[in-house]
Protein backbone atom coordinates (compact mmCIF):
# COMPACT_ATOMS: atom_id res chain seq x y z
CA UNK A 1 0.00 0.00 0.00
CA UNK A 2 1.45 3.24 -0.85
CA UNK A 3 0.41 6.36 1.90
CA UNK A 4 1.51 9.89 2.42
CA UNK A 5 1.80 12.16 5.45
CA UNK A 6 3.67 14.92 6.42
CA UNK A 7 6.66 14.19 9.40
CA UNK A 8 9.61 15.31 11.21
CA UNK A 9 12.42 13.49 11.39
CA UNK A 10 13.53 12.53 14.67
CA UNK A 11 16.64 9.95 13.93
CA UNK A 12 18.70 8.64 11.29
CA UNK A 13 20.45 5.24 11.88
CA UNK A 14 22.66 4.04 9.57
CA UNK A 15 22.41 0.20 7.99
CA UNK A 16 24.03 -2.29 6.62
CA UNK A 17 24.81 -2.17 2.77
CA UNK A 18 24.33 1.57 2.39
CA UNK A 19 20.73 1.93 3.58
CA UNK A 20 19.53 3.95 6.32
CA UNK A 21 16.00 3.85 8.60
CA UNK A 22 15.03 7.10 9.79
CA UNK A 23 12.45 7.24 12.61
CA UNK A 24 9.97 10.13 11.75
CA UNK A 25 7.27 11.75 13.94
CA UNK A 26 4.28 11.67 11.12
CA UNK A 27 0.92 13.70 11.22
CA UNK A 28 -0.69 10.56 10.37
CA UNK A 29 0.89 7.65 11.77
CA UNK A 30 2.72 8.60 15.30
CA UNK A 31 6.50 7.53 15.46
CA UNK A 32 7.33 5.46 12.73
CA UNK A 33 10.80 3.13 11.40
CA UNK A 34 10.99 4.05 7.50
CA UNK A 35 13.79 2.38 5.37
CA UNK A 36 15.82 4.10 2.47
CA UNK A 37 18.15 3.95 -0.01
CA UNK A 38 18.41 7.90 0.17
CA UNK A 39 21.96 9.42 1.80
CA UNK A 40 22.04 12.32 3.67
CA UNK A 41 24.52 13.93 1.42
CA UNK A 42 22.67 13.13 -2.35
CA UNK A 43 21.17 16.18 -4.06
CA UNK A 44 17.80 14.82 -4.95
CA UNK A 45 15.00 15.88 -2.91
CA UNK A 46 14.40 12.63 -0.52
CA UNK A 47 18.22 12.88 0.33
CA UNK A 48 17.57 16.73 1.75
CA UNK A 49 14.35 15.67 3.28
CA UNK A 50 16.12 13.06 5.77
CA UNK A 51 18.22 15.36 6.96
CA UNK A 52 17.90 16.19 10.77
CA UNK A 53 15.32 19.05 12.14
CA UNK A 54 13.66 18.83 8.75
CA UNK A 55 9.67 18.84 8.22
CA UNK A 56 8.21 17.03 4.94
CA UNK A 57 6.03 15.19 2.76
CA UNK A 58 6.69 11.73 2.72
CA UNK A 59 5.40 8.77 0.61
CA UNK A 60 5.79 5.44 2.33
CA UNK A 61 5.25 1.91 0.69
CA UNK A 62 3.49 0.65 3.62
CA UNK A 63 3.97 -3.41 3.81
CA UNK A 64 2.42 -5.66 6.68
CA UNK A 65 5.42 -4.96 8.81
CA UNK A 66 7.26 -2.35 7.55
CA UNK A 67 7.64 0.93 5.83
CA UNK A 68 10.08 1.89 2.89
CA UNK A 69 9.87 5.91 1.84
CA UNK A 70 9.25 5.90 -2.03
CA UNK A 71 9.88 9.97 -2.16
CA UNK A 72 10.50 12.54 0.11
CA UNK A 73 9.63 16.53 -0.09
CA UNK A 74 11.05 19.14 2.18
CA UNK A 75 8.67 21.26 3.68
CA UNK A 76 10.34 23.69 6.02
CA UNK A 77 14.37 23.07 6.55
CA UNK A 78 14.96 24.38 10.35
CA UNK A 79 18.53 24.71 9.17
CA UNK A 80 19.61 27.76 11.26
CA UNK A 81 19.47 25.60 14.45
CA UNK A 82 21.64 23.21 13.38
CA UNK A 83 24.60 26.79 13.06
CA UNK A 84 23.61 27.22 16.31
CA UNK A 85 25.58 25.11 18.81
CA UNK A 86 22.80 26.26 21.73
CA UNK A 87 19.72 26.24 19.57
CA UNK A 88 21.72 22.26 18.18
CA UNK A 89 21.80 21.30 21.47
CA UNK A 90 18.48 22.12 22.63
CA UNK A 91 16.72 20.99 19.11
CA UNK A 92 18.64 17.36 20.27
CA UNK A 93 17.41 17.23 23.60
CA UNK A 94 13.68 17.67 22.29
CA UNK A 95 13.66 15.16 19.10
CA UNK A 96 15.26 12.62 22.02
CA UNK A 97 12.93 13.28 24.66
CA UNK A 98 9.80 13.68 21.99
CA UNK A 99 11.03 10.02 20.86
CA UNK A 100 11.27 8.39 24.22
CA UNK A 101 7.79 9.85 25.40
CA UNK A 102 6.07 8.39 21.77
CA UNK A 103 4.22 5.29 21.55
CA UNK A 104 5.09 3.08 18.31
CA UNK A 105 2.01 4.14 15.87
CA UNK A 106 -0.23 6.15 17.97
CA UNK A 107 -0.91 9.62 15.97
CA UNK A 108 -0.27 12.28 18.56
CA UNK A 109 -1.86 15.32 16.12
CA UNK A 110 -1.52 17.68 19.14
CA UNK A 111 2.21 16.94 20.00
CA UNK A 112 3.48 17.07 16.67
CA UNK A 113 2.03 20.24 16.27
CA UNK A 114 3.49 21.18 19.67
CA UNK A 115 6.93 20.04 18.25
CA UNK A 116 6.45 21.94 15.31
CA UNK A 117 5.59 25.27 17.37
CA UNK A 118 9.25 24.71 19.13
CA UNK A 119 11.48 24.37 16.34
CA UNK A 120 9.60 27.36 14.90
CA UNK A 121 9.94 29.28 18.18
CA UNK A 122 13.69 28.51 18.45
CA UNK A 123 14.46 29.17 15.26
CA UNK A 124 13.50 32.49 16.13
CA UNK A 125 14.54 32.71 19.35
CA UNK A 126 17.90 34.05 20.68
CA UNK A 127 19.68 32.61 23.85
CA UNK A 128 18.51 30.94 27.27
CA UNK A 129 16.81 27.66 25.02
CA UNK A 130 16.25 26.21 28.04
CA UNK A 131 13.51 27.97 29.04
CA UNK A 132 11.61 27.41 25.59
CA UNK A 133 12.99 23.51 26.61
CA UNK A 134 10.98 23.79 29.84
CA UNK A 135 7.57 25.29 28.04
CA UNK A 136 7.85 21.49 25.88
CA UNK A 137 8.45 19.49 28.51
CA UNK A 138 5.45 21.01 30.39
CA UNK A 139 3.44 21.18 27.67
CA UNK A 140 4.25 17.64 26.44
CA UNK A 141 3.05 16.28 29.63
CA UNK A 142 -0.36 17.85 29.27
CA UNK A 143 -0.94 16.42 25.98
CA UNK A 144 -0.13 13.11 27.10
CA UNK A 145 -2.25 13.17 30.38
CA UNK A 146 0.75 13.16 32.86
CA UNK A 147 0.82 16.87 33.91
CA UNK A 148 1.56 17.24 37.67
CA UNK A 149 -1.16 17.96 39.90
CA UNK A 150 -1.19 21.35 40.88
CA UNK A 151 -4.63 22.57 42.53
CA UNK A 152 -4.38 21.37 45.80
CA UNK A 153 -2.70 18.19 47.83
CA UNK A 154 -2.87 15.23 45.80
CA UNK A 155 -2.64 13.28 48.39
CA UNK A 156 -5.34 14.09 50.88
CA UNK A 157 -7.16 16.75 48.21
CA UNK A 158 -6.87 19.93 50.94
CA UNK A 159 -7.11 23.01 48.92
CA UNK A 160 -4.28 25.46 46.60
CA UNK A 161 -4.10 27.57 49.68
CA UNK A 162 -3.08 24.49 51.79
CA UNK A 163 -0.52 22.64 49.48
CA UNK A 164 1.69 25.40 48.37
CA UNK A 165 4.76 24.65 49.88
CA UNK A 166 5.69 20.86 48.95
CA UNK A 167 5.97 19.48 45.37
CA UNK A 168 6.61 15.71 45.44
CA UNK A 169 7.84 13.79 42.35
CA UNK A 170 6.43 10.43 43.54
CA UNK A 171 2.83 11.71 44.48
CA UNK A 172 2.72 13.72 41.13
CA UNK A 173 2.03 17.41 42.06
CA UNK A 174 1.45 19.44 45.23
CA UNK A 175 1.04 18.15 48.91
CA UNK A 176 0.36 19.99 51.90
CA UNK A 177 2.69 19.97 54.70
CA UNK A 178 0.92 17.21 56.69
CA UNK A 179 0.88 15.02 53.73
CA UNK A 180 4.86 16.15 52.92
CA UNK A 181 5.85 14.88 56.10
CA UNK A 182 3.91 11.38 55.86
CA UNK A 183 5.46 11.12 52.42
CA UNK A 184 9.22 11.41 53.07
CA UNK A 185 8.93 8.90 55.71
CA UNK A 186 7.75 6.58 52.92
CA UNK A 187 10.10 7.43 50.00
CA UNK A 188 12.99 9.16 48.74
CA UNK A 189 13.14 12.71 50.38
CA UNK A 190 14.99 14.11 47.52
CA UNK A 191 12.11 13.67 45.36
CA UNK A 192 10.34 16.24 47.95
CA UNK A 193 11.14 20.06 46.96
CA UNK A 194 9.93 23.17 49.06
CA UNK A 195 8.32 25.59 46.69
CA UNK A 196 10.74 28.54 47.49
CA UNK A 197 9.49 30.13 44.49
CA UNK A 198 6.67 30.49 42.05
CA UNK A 199 6.72 26.85 40.63
CA UNK A 200 2.74 26.51 40.71
CA UNK A 201 2.53 29.94 38.87
CA UNK A 202 5.50 28.80 36.01
CA UNK A 203 3.99 25.45 35.27
CA UNK A 204 0.70 26.66 34.68
CA UNK A 205 1.76 29.91 32.98
CA UNK A 206 3.79 27.25 30.46
CA UNK A 207 0.68 24.76 30.44
CA UNK A 208 -1.82 27.34 29.47
CA UNK A 209 -0.05 29.51 27.00
CA UNK A 210 1.17 28.89 23.24
CA UNK A 211 5.18 28.05 22.36
CA UNK A 212 4.89 31.39 20.99
CA UNK A 213 4.23 33.65 23.68
CA UNK A 214 7.59 31.75 25.13
CA UNK A 215 10.01 33.07 21.97
CA UNK A 216 11.49 36.30 24.60
CA UNK A 217 10.90 34.76 28.12
CA UNK A 218 13.60 33.63 29.65
CA UNK A 219 13.64 32.34 33.55
CA UNK A 220 16.02 33.46 36.00
CA UNK A 221 19.19 30.86 35.85
CA UNK A 222 18.72 29.49 39.41
CA UNK A 223 15.14 28.72 39.20
CA UNK A 224 15.36 27.27 35.50
CA UNK A 225 18.32 24.71 37.52
CA UNK A 226 15.40 23.92 40.04
CA UNK A 227 12.71 23.32 37.41
CA UNK A 228 15.06 21.35 35.22
CA UNK A 229 15.70 19.10 38.23
CA UNK A 230 12.23 18.58 39.14
CA UNK A 231 10.88 17.91 35.49
CA UNK A 232 14.34 15.33 34.77
CA UNK A 233 12.94 13.48 37.96
CA UNK A 234 9.54 13.64 37.24
CA UNK A 235 9.92 12.20 33.45
CA UNK A 236 12.02 9.70 34.95
CA UNK A 237 9.66 8.64 37.73
CA UNK A 238 6.22 8.59 35.78
CA UNK A 239 7.29 8.36 32.14
CA UNK A 240 10.38 5.78 32.81
CA UNK A 241 12.77 8.51 30.66
CA UNK A 242 15.92 8.66 32.12
CA UNK A 243 19.23 9.79 30.88
CA UNK A 244 19.45 10.83 27.48
CA UNK A 245 22.46 10.86 24.85
CA UNK A 246 21.30 14.44 24.97
CA UNK A 247 21.78 15.56 28.38
CA UNK A 248 24.76 17.78 28.07
CA UNK A 249 21.78 20.27 27.36
CA UNK A 250 21.14 20.24 30.93
CA UNK A 251 24.36 19.00 32.62
CA UNK A 252 26.03 22.01 30.91
CA UNK A 253 23.36 24.80 30.68
CA UNK A 254 22.77 27.17 28.11
CA UNK A 255 23.08 30.81 28.02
Amino acid sequence: MVTDTEAVVLRQIKTVGGRRMILLFTKKFGKISVGTNATEGGKNKSALAIRPFTSGRYELFKSRESYHLNHGQVLKSFYSIGEDLDKYMAASYVLELTEKILPEEIPQPRLYQLLMDFLEALERRGKKQDTLVMAYMVKALDILGNMPHLDGCVCCGAGADQAKDFFSIGEGGMVCQNCAGSVEQHTNPSLIYETKFAIVDILKYFQKHPMKDFQRLALEDETCRILQRIMKQYLAYHLDVKELKSEGFFRDGLS
